[in-house]
């Protein structure tokens, strides 16, 4: 096997450097040094042309120099061409130049670049998670017009099996947390509204607050730490493993197959678990008004009939679908958004449950102003 070399020759007022030999990363430390040399012509002469018709053998690491050596001589409108290129290595050397150069970082001595720099990343990020997330958005609706269709599509078994882990198996724990948060809003109650002597209001504050606003969002803040993050994490590891590739390359649609499902049992599980957790913390309130405040069931009954209407409860139950759509998007779109590292998966699936609560809090605070300036 030749060693690598590199000759200068001249052409009228251009320059050709012949490339021969064997360039693979065995020969690392030569073709370092002649790359190193040839890079120093930047400049020199406003043609440069790179020729490789003679090189036997190149690898990955050979032709990422041969492309180093392309962009070093590139010169102003000038750019250094690779000639004599074998059709066995065109497409090596092809995929080595899609490689983009490194971003250079900000200086570190400026304090204010580094922040301006900051804010404009971070600027960035926002507008590519909006844009993820309308087009996921965009995508799930189309996949569902394609399944409205064509039922026959439609995998009723998955969206079983995602709805028992989602609702069946998150009831125990919502009940549990939604009943010990009704207990201690009602305590709460109690401890301040005894001072005036207002006692059997807390039923009025724990009716309208469990059926509007706290139930509802503390389900949800609840699905998306636990589904959201399931969701992620499952969708990711088929990312890692090549599974959602493998079921495009079999002709299946990913949104129909592994999405919309999801979708589907989400919308149904949350306003079920809205409706269990509101019930729960219900039940945990009166039984801390009757040990605690001395008010006893009957009386707690009667109270939450007068407090309460249909419309606290209607506006808790239309909160939950859409909720559940958007837990269900973030989740969807980070989880197809892992890359080949357990590292990624940790950092999406975290991002998952952070964004998926943030929104869930965007959106109650929207449903808020509208149902007050619809006067519900």
């Amino acid at each position: 096997m030749s060693g690598p070399t590199l000759e200068q020759i001249a052409k009228g007022d251009g320059l050709a450097l012949c490339a021969a030999g064997s360039w693979t990363a065995r020969f690392a430390p030569a073709l370092e040094k002649l790359v190193g040399e040839a890079e120093k012509l930047t400049g020199s002469r406003p043609n440069i042309f790179i020729d490789v018709s003679q090189v036997s053998k190149l690898d990955t690491f050979g032709a990422w120099l041969i492309e180093r050596l392309r962009r070093a001589l590139t010169n102003g409108g000038h750019e250094a061409q690779i000639a004599g290129l074998s059709a066995n290595y065109a497409t090596l050397v092809d995929e080595v130049r899609r490689v983009k150069p490194a971003v250079p970082l900000p200086a570190s001595g400026s304090a204010l670049t580094a922040v301006l720099d900051g804010i404009g990343r971070n600027i960035y990020g926002i507008g590519e998670t909006l844009v993820a997330l309308v087009d996921m958005i965009g995508a799930v609706i189309a996949a569902w017009f394609r399944v409205w269709r064509h039922p026959s599509k439609f995998r009723l078994t998955s969206v079983v099996h995602h709805l028992e882990q989602v609702c069946w198996n998150a009831v125990p724990i919502v009940v549990l947390i939604t009943f010990l948060i009704g207990c201690i809003v009602a305590q709460q109650g109690l401890f301040h509204f005894r001072r005036f002597g207002a006692d059997v209001f807390v039923v009025d504050m724990l009716g309208v607050l469990v059926l509007r606003e706290l139930g509802v969002l503390l389900v949800a803040i609840m699905v998306a730490g636990r589904s959201g993050s399931a969701y992620t994490a499952e969708l990711g590891s088929m990312k890692m493993r090549e599974e959602i590739d493998a079921l495009r390359t079999m002709g299946f649609d990913a949104i129909e197959v592994l999405i919309l499902p999801r979708m589907v049992a989400l919308v149904l599980a949350l306003p079920i678990l809205a409706f269990l957790g509101a019930m729960a913390a219900l039940y945990g309130g009166g039984l801390v008004a009757w040990l605690y405040g001395g008010v006893d069931p009957s009386s707690f009954l009667s109270r939450l009939r007068e407090a309460i209407s249909i419309n606290h409860f209607i506006v808790g139950m239309v909160k939950a679908p859409v909720m559940a759509m958007v837990i269900g998007i973030v989740a969807c779109v980070e989880g197809l958004a892992v890359q080949g590292s357990a590292e990624s998966l940790g950092q999406h699936t975290t991002s998952s449950v952070v964004k998926g609560i943030f929104f869930v809090i965007v959106m109650d605070g929207v449903f808020a102003i509208f149902f007050a300036s619809i006067g519900i």
